[in-house]
């Protein structure tokens, strides 16, 4: 079948206009939310054989070309409304996903048509532990287990808020929710893609969390030289990659824990490929890179080694470092 002559290719034309086959493309997203590259083939060939069913197409028939037009031609209808369809790589299965987004600055408030307040205020507690609490100097897992995921239900409160009783007010405007909530609202942000399970049962920001949130986060999270006193150095725990640019919350950061260099595993190994050990060195600090200084679930279970070449240090021995 000639591309110049399928009518995919003029129906995804700018002159031609949005069709019915973007908007059975766009539905395929709103049921789907992501999707990988040999996801949109089959939709796409199933939309065209259905325009025209004397001429069937198969997924071999879609091209790269015509994937990107379709996608532009539905994120021009629907960039009026804070939609858009990105584009990135899983960081631990290195596959391309497609996923529909909303670009609002506070992107947190679409949960309102989908979760109650406490609810909300139960994701935020999520995100702080994931990027907050869970992710110091020394370890930057970034992740969280299920059973400190419950433990996140109810609002607890600290110590020094105790005693000086501060927290009243926002206890009692949010007095959390029951752990069987909990678990629904898990399940939900799994089933739409926000949030990802591993083997070894720790939740983590999804590739379309990571798109839709970028900003959210790296707002929320990191320091600017304005929230800091004069000579004092921001906190940044949002970082990303050196090679993709995009977030990294799987991948190794440099063996010196003072340097802010991290990567994705893909992105490293494609930097240092050929290289020999000696010259693996950081771009920026140019320490020694070993490549098991982890960021991610791993660094939960191992630490890597130290930038002066010590032997590797396993969780419990850093548990200081998170109470």
């Amino acid at each position: 079948m000639s591309c110049d002559d399928s009518p995919f290719v003029h129906a995804a034309s700018p002159d031609e206009g949005y069709t019915y086959m973007h908007r059975a493309f766009l539905h395929a997203f709103l049921t789907h939310n992501v999707l990988t590259i040999d996801e949109i083939k089959p939709i796409l060939a199933a939309v065209m054989t259905a325009h025209n069913p004397e001429r069937p197409w198969s997924d071999g028939d879609v091209t790269a070309p015509q994937i990107t037009n379709t996608i532009q031609m539905v994120n021009a209808k629907i960039s009026h409304y804070d939609f858009e369809i990105r584009t990135t790589k899983d960081q631990q299965s290195k596959l391309t996903v497609h996923a529909l987004v909303n670009k609002t600055s506070d992107a947190l408030t679409q949960f309102a048509t989908k979760f109650s307040a406490g609810e909300i205020a139960y994701i935020r507690r999520l995100l702080d532990y994931m990027f907050d609490t869970n992710n110091t100097h020394t370890r930057e897992v970034m992740a969280i287990k299920h059973t400190d995921a419950s433990n996140l239900a109810r609002v607890r409160r600290n110590r020094q808020s105790q005693i000086n009783g501060d927290a009243e007010g926002s206890q009692a405007s949010d007095p959390g929710i029951l752990i069987a909530e909990a678990d629904e609202v898990l399940a939900t942000l799994l089933q739409e893609s926000f949030f990802q399970k591993s083997s070894a049962q720790y939740y983590s920001l999804a590739p379309r969390a990571l798109m839709e949130l970028r900003a959210y986060l790296k707002e929320t999270y990191n320091e600017s030289q304005d929230d800091v006193a004069e000579g004092e150095v921001p906190t940044i725990r949002i970082r990303d990659c050196e090679g993709c640019r995009e977030i990294v919350t799987h991948g190794v950061r440099c063996n010196n824990r003072d340097c802010g260099v991290r990567w994705h595993d893909a992105c490293a190994n494609s930097y240092y490929r050929g290289r020999g050990r000696d010259q693996r060195k950081c771009l920026k600090c140019e320490t020694e890179c070993t490549g098991d200084v982890y960021v991610g679930e791993r660094a939960d279970r191992i630490t890597g080694r130290s930038s002066t070449g010590g032997g590797m240090r396993r969780r419990d021995e850093e548990k200081e470092d998170v109470e």
